[in-house]
């Protein structure tokens, strides 16, 4: 396997795509559709002895365009293969309804979250100028996989390990095979498990279901599988994957306590306010991901009954305040159920 590190001037961080050569040619991820990026890619595979028109196959960790953008034009070069979760798919391949469905759960989760319109104004015209750009890049075919299924690529396969949070279909691969590093103790992960990063939950794909804990319970799951070293879809590999992961879960469990800490100082308070208190003033995509994170924990403690709705958002539920009070880690301990413990 080799790793082909891309520019990203669309979205903050590096991106990875990775070559496996073999019998097959496959590759994972594929870079923004902007020239840059297209012109770092090409210069990639040619250090290798490769071009686009040489894949045989592209395999998709998720939808967002600085992993799927020019999986188009593969294909049309090459007649590659394009594989992705089948949750994500349809964005993939740009079915106009799906699309549709996302903006408009979008637009309704705006107004719940508090978003001022001027907020808005400015989020929405970050996403026109994206698609002016053609970031999402050429039309594409998708073959889907789902949770649990091996893609087999001639002596080389790719165990799914479906990982939502991120996204929907978010899937790390665990790979094996004479190209294969570590022979299933390596994990490409996606936007699952970063180094620098902690993934966006709540407003990276607003058609997750119960956000935090879905990626709570993969967290704990990449935990738990023992990978020796993670690939991820920025920046560099990950040596210790697993406590990679539960610091990313501690993380999240400070980012409760600090969520509950705010609506204890102003209270109710909607998403947009809570975000404000744990990020400022936010600009260009962070202006979607800011109140929807806060969104995402904010709907977990609610399940949990750790707050409750009231007119205006959100306020603690009885006990909360002094069950705060008394925590002197400045942890929420979070689980995959939504029960707080």
């Amino acid at each position: 396997m080799e790793r082909i590190t891309l520019g990203n001037t669309v979205f903050e961080g590096k991106n990875n795509a990775y070559l496996f050569d073999g019998a097959q040619t496959v590759l994972v991820d594929t870079g923004v559709a902007v020239d840059d990026t297209r012109d770092q890619l090409a210069a990639g595979l040619e250090a290798h002895g490769r071009s686009f028109s040489d894949l045989d196959a592209v395999v998709l960790t998720h939808y967002h365009a600085d992993h799927t953008g020019l999986a188009g034009e593969i294909q049309t070069a090459s007649g590659a293969d394009v594989y992705a979760h089948e949750a994500d798919a349809p964005l993939i391949a740009g079915d106009e309804d799906a699309w549709a469905a996302m903006e408009a759960t979008q637009r309704e989760l705006f107004e719940q979250w508090g978003m001022p319109a001027e907020a808005r104004e400015e989020l929405l015209a970050f996403f026109a100028a994206g698609e002016e750009a053609g970031i999402y890049g050429a039309d594409v075919d998708v073959t889907t996989f789902a949770a649990g299924d091996t893609l087999e690529f001639d002596g080389l396969e790719l165990e799914v390990l479906h990982a939502p949070g991120h996204t929907a279909g978010l899937s790390c691969f665990v790979p094996r095979g004479p190209t294969a590093p570590g022979d299933g103790t390596a994990v490409l992960t996606g936007d699952a498990l970063l180094p620098k990063y902690t993934p966006n939950v709540g407003g990276a794909d607003v058609r997750v279901d119960r956000p935090l804990a879905a990626y709570v319970e993969t967290l704990e799951t990449l935990a738990g599988r023992g990978f020796d070293r993670a690939w991820p879809g920025h920046r560099d590999p990950i040596d210790e994957p697993a406590d990679r992961a539960r610091f990313i879960l501690e993380h999240h469990e400070e980012r409760a306590y600090r969520v509950l800490s705010a609506l204890s100082e102003d209270q109710p308070a909607d998403a947009w306010t809570v975000s404000a208190r744990l990020f400022g003033d936010l600009e260009a995509i962070h202006i979607l991901h800011g109140p929807g994170e806060a969104y995402a924990h904010l709907e977990h403690l609610l399940e949990a009954g750790d707050v409750e709705r009231a007119e205006g958002g959100y306020r603690l539920a009885a006990g909360s305040a002094d069950r705060l009070e008394s925590r002197d880690d400045g942890r929420w301990k979070l689980s995959t159920t939504g029960r707080s413990v």
